[in-house]
């Protein structure tokens, strides 16, 4: 891979061509889920209108959040509603797949009809429905996918699928100017770690990846070392504040000169070792001399710290070397280990030094949320770019397996 290569620059509204009053047929060849003489006039498969700012619904329940918004033009938000599991997972320090698929079922038809109500509109006034099938727990995304499928069938709008990935690397747009292709996109969540070529809108390469745990799962697997709770991001970070960064020196894995992949696992095991000593036993009956009830709280505070320093600076390291062999002025951050302080921080020093376009979501928009879903989709929707009945949840992100068109 050569560096500092220069890819061709565009620079525009995220999504390209959203709002540019441009003619869409509200519906492609095999998209019809009533038969033409029942749908409203606006609808039937002859009509074409002008949706100049389309009005879409995004609709998202990958893991544990039950999540709906509306977005309009592919980035101002006029609702976003989430409704967190925290409370049901607590006792287990993470997330118990079948419990959240059931709380899904729940809040979902709630949480739409409260997106609804915030933005101000009704079923009708929706343009398309948008949801996240990829990648997720099985039973959780089976859930937003049908309910989507549902609505967009009921009201004979489009319908429109979106990788959970890549949506990350839109909710920095949101609410925001345009910016300028080709970035660099960063997503560090509980569930991935990756660095992307954001090409375009749908388009993205992807450069790097975690090998074993993803960013956001080691912090909370070292929060549950420290005795700290679930969620643990959040209380790590805020325990990290008034503690030493210097106390303990954990690893900080490069894998080898040119890579641009991830690894937390080892810094993981480094904390818990540091903090419960070496496994007196193997195997099934291994057992810790110590554990995080002897430590004081600035001890506690200190480890806090260290960990958060390392894993910063892991993907402080991996993101300067993209950025090194590849020329561009954007950087997309986006997951909800964005929402963490020492990692905001160092971005925006990053930024400044370097002269980027930082585009660092909201603190509401860094955690699983559907407004990001209909933001992105706005792009395919300006393509003409459906998704029929066939449309299935799935475990899986096609985009690990290099380029994408979203």
């Amino acid at each position: 891979m050569a560096l500092k290569s220069s890819p061709a620059r565009t620079h525009a509204i995220f999504p390209t061509g959203t709002c540019s009053g441009r003619s869409h047929s509200r519906r492609r060849a095999g998209l019809r889920p009533r038969p033409a003489s029942q749908l409203p006039h606006r609808l039937q498969p002859e009509a074409s209108v002008i949706v100049s700012e389309p009005i879409i619904l995004g609709i998202e329940t990958s893991c544990d959040e039950t999540a709906a918004a509306v977005v309009q033009c592919g980035t101002r938000v006029r609702s976003n509603v989430i409704a967190t599991q925290h409370e049901l997972h607590r006792r287990y320090t993470g997330v118990v797949p079948e419990i959240a698929s059931r709380a899904h079922l729940q809040r979902i038809v709630p949480v739409i009809r409260e997106a609804l109500s915030m933005a101000g509109i009704g079923y009708d006034n929706l343009d398309a429905v948008a949801v996240g099938h990829r990648p997720g727990l099985i039973g959780s995304l089976l859930v937003a996918t049908s309910a989507a499928k549902a609505l967009a069938w009921s009201l004979g709008v489009p319908l429109v699928g979106i990788d959970h990935i890549v949506a990350h690397l839109h909710a920095g747009l949101l609410d925001a100017e345009p910016v300028e292709f080709p970035a660099i996109g960063l997503v560090v969540s509980g569930g991935h770690t990756s660095l992307f070529l954001v090409h375009r809108p749908l388009e993205v390469d992807l450069l790097g990846k975690t090998i074993d745990d993803a960013a956001g799962e080691a912090f909370d697997k070292a929060a549950v070392i420290l005795g700290l709770g679930y969620p643990g991001g959040p209380a790590l970070d805020g325990l990290a504040q008034t503690g030493s960064d210097r106390a303990c020196d954990l690893p900080v894995a490069m894998l080898g000169r040119d890579s641009l992949d991830f690894s937390f696992s080892g810094l993981k095991t480094a904390l818990l070792y540091a903090v419960c000593g070496q496994p007196q036993r193997r195997g099934r009956g291994h057992a810790f001399p110590r554990d995080a009830s002897q430590l004081t709280q600035q001890q506690k505070a200190n480890f806090a710290a260290s960990f958060q320093r390392a894993a910063v600076t892991a993907i402080m390291r991996k993101l300067m070397r993209a950025l090194e062999r590849f020329d561009v002025r954007t950087l997309l951050v986006g997951g909800g280990v964005s929402a963490n302080s020492r990692l905001r921080a160092e971005l925006g020093e990053l930024a400044q030094r370097r002269g980027l376009d930082l585009r660092l979501p909201k603190t509401e928009y860094c955690l699983d949320n559907a407004a990001m879903i209909a933001g992105l989709a706005a792009a395919k929707f300006a393509a003409g770019d459906f998704d029929d009945w066939s449309l299935s949840a799935s475990t899986q992100s096609e985009i690990a397996d290099g380029r994408v068109i979203v």
